[in-house]
C-alpha cells in the first residue's frame, strides 16, 4: 500500500489565508474567467451520517470510487505508532462474506485498479473500474467497513510485511531518514512528529486486538466520506450508496480524540544524518506554518505563491541566485504542504555543487530569503506564480482521479466542497503585500528545523 498519495500538494491546493488582510476584491469581468475546480460536483449525506460527493465526468465509461476515513497516524494512541497504516494493510485480508483476497482478485478480473494510502489525518481506499462495476465496488467496500476478519497468523505475517516496508523505504534510504529526523525535531509534542509508518519498536508490538480496537472505533459511516468521480449522475450514486453504505449502523464514538498542541518555539533546531550511501550532500529546512485548515483568510494561498516564487522552478529566486551560472547549488527549491488538520510546514532545500559546503549553501539561501523578507516581491513574480498555480489547477480538471483526491482530501480535514471549487479565485486575489506578510510572519529561524545530509566520512563546515 502507499503510505501517502497526495496529488494535491503539487497544486498547493485547498488553502485559505493572511491576518490583517481582507481578501482582495476581484473585478467582475475577471472573476468569470477564473475556472472553478470540479464545478459540477454535488454532495449529500446519507441518513447514517456518511457524506457522499459525486463528480460527474462523462468523457469515458469509467469511475473512480474512493472511501476516506477521517483517521490517520496523528490519531493513534501513544505507544501504538503505525497502527493506522498497519490497519490499512489488514483491510485487504478479507471478511466472512469475501474471504482472503477475493476483493483484490475481483478488481483484477474486471480490469480495474485499486490501492490505499495512509496520511497523518486520513486513510483512503480506492478503485478505478468500468462504470457498470461501481455498485459491486461499493458492496465490497461497505462489507469490509464492518465485517473485517483477522487472525493472529494473518496479523503476524502482515506485521512482518510492514517492518520490511519500513526497512526498505526508510532505514535503507538516507533521504527518508533525514526527513524522519527533521519532523521529530520540528514537532516536539504534536503527533505530526512521528512517522506515518510508525517506529520500528512499536510496530513490533502491534497485534490483532490493537488493530481491531482501532478498526471498530474509527471505521464507521459517520467517520467516512465517499467520493465518486466519473461517468455517473448524483441520482445513480445516491441509490447505490443507500443500498450499500446506507445500511450500516452508526457508532457515535468515532470522533477524533483531542491532539496535543505544540509549545511555542524557542529557537532553531538542527539535525545531521551521515550515511555511506549518500552521494550528494543535502540541506533541508522546515518551518512550522498554518495549513489550509488553520490559516487565516488569505494566508494559505499566499504561502502557496511564496513557495512558487522562492523555489518553484527555473524562474524562481533560488534558481536565479543559487543555481544559474556560478551559483553554489546544483538544485534548490521550496514547497508548501497545505494539507493537514493542524499546522503544517513550509520547506526549503538545496544540493551544493562540488567544493561548496552545506554551511556556505545555507548562508546563500538565507540571504535570498532575507532579501525577499525585506524588499518583498515584484508584480511580475506574483503574476507569474498565479499563472502557474492556476494552470496546474486547470490541468487537474482533466484527471478524474486527481479531482476525486483533491475533494476527498479537503473534506477529510474539515474543509468544504466550495473551498476546493473556489481555490483558483482565491489565489488570483492574493496581493504582493500578503505574500510578504506571510513570509515575514512564518519564515522565522525560531520556528524552524534544519537537516544536513552528508556522506559518512563528511563533516559540515
Amino acid at each position: 500500500m502507499k503510505l501517502l498519495l497526495s496529488f494535491a500538494l503539487s497544486l498547493g491546493v485547498l488553502m485559505s489565508a493572511v491576518p490583517g488582510y481582507a481578501e482582495s476584491p476581484m473585478p467582475a469581468e475577471a472573476a468569470t474567467d477564473i475556472p472553478r475546480m470540479a464545478p459540477n460536483a454535488e454532495t449529500f449525506t446519507l441518513e447514517n451520517g456518511m457524506q457522499v460527493v459525486v463528480i460527474p465526468d462523462h468523457r469515458a465509461p469509467v469511475v473512480t470510487h474512493m472511501v476516506w476515513y477521517k483517521v490517520g497516524s496523528a490519531d493513534e494512541t501513544a505507544g501504538q505508532s503505525g497502527i493506522a497504516h498497519f490497519l490499512e494493510h489488514l483491510m485487504f485480508k478479507g471478511t466472512a462474506t469475501h474471504p482472503g483476497d477475493e476483493f483484490r482478485r475481483r478488481v483484477a478480473a474486471i480490469g480495474g485498479d485499486e490501492n490505499a494510502f495512509t496520511s497523518y489525518d486520513y486513510t483512503v481506499f480506492f478503485q478505478r473500474v468500468a462504470k457498470e462495476n461501481l455498485g459491486e465496488m461499493m458492496s465490497f467496500e461497505a462489507d469490509r467497513m464492518t465485517n473485517l476478519v483477522l487472525t493472529d497468523n494473518v496479523v503476524a505475517t502482515e506485521r512482518d510485511v510492514v517492518l520490511n516496508e519500513r526497512r526498505d523505504r526508510v532505514e535503507k534510504n538516507p533521504d527518508a531518514v533525514l526527513n524522519e529526523g527533521l519532523l521529530r525535531i520540528l514537532y516536539l509534542n504534536h503527533p505530526y512528529g512521528r512517522p506515518i509508518i510508525g517506529w520500528n519498536h512499536e510496530i513490533l508490538d502491534l497485534d490483532r486486538t490493537t488493530a481491531l480496537n482501532f478498526y471498530h472505533r474509527y471505521y464507521t459511516p459517520e467517520n467516512a466520506i465517499l467520493v465518486v468521480a466519473g461517468d455517473v449522475t448524483p441520482d445513480e450514486v445516491r441509490k447505490l450508496a443507500e443500498s450499500t453504505y446506507g445500511k450500516i449502523a452508526t457508532r457515535p464514538d468515532a470522533a477524533r480524540a483531542p491532539r496535543p498542541s505544540e509549545p511555542p518555539a524557542i529557537g532553531p533546531r538542527t539535525i545531521t544524518e551521515r550515511d555511506d550511501k549518500v552521494r550528494e550532500p543535502q540541506l533541508r529546512r522546515f518551518y512550522v506554518v498554518p495549513s489550509a485548515v488553520t490559516a487565516a483568510p488569505g494566508e494559505a494561498e499566499a504561502l502557496s505563491l511564496l513557495a512558487e516564487i522562492l523555489g518553484g522552478g527555473s524562474v524562481s529566486r533560488f534558481y536565479d541566485d543559487l543555481v544559474r551560472g556560478d551559483g553554489p547549488a546544483t538544485y534548490a527549491g521550496a514547497s508548501y504542504r497545505s494539507e493537514g488538520l493542524d499546522s503544517s510546514r513550509f520547506a526549503i532545500y538545496g544540493l551544493p555543487k562540488p567544493g561548496v559546503s552545506l554551511r556556505d549553501l545555507e548562508d546563500r539561501m538565507d540571504a535570498v530569503v532575507a532579501e525577499l523578507l525585506q524588499k518583498g516581491i515584484t508584480d511580475e513574480e506574483l503574476e507569474r506564480a498565479k499563472r502557474s498555480a492556476i494552470a496546474q489547477a486547470i490541468y487537474s480538471l482533466d484527471s478524474q482521479a486527481m479531482l476525486a483526491n483533491l475533494v476527498g482530501q479537503a473534506l477529510a480535514v474539515g474543509r468544504t466542497l466550495e473551498d476546493v471549487q473556489d481555490w483558483p479565485a482565491r489565489v488570483q486575489a492574493v496581493t504582493k503585500e500578503q505574500v510578504q506578510a506571510v513570509a515575514q510572519k512564518y519564515l522565522r529561524p525560531a520556528a524552524s528545523a534544519t537537516g544536513y545530509l552528508e556522506p559518512a566520512e563528511g563533516t559540515r563546515s
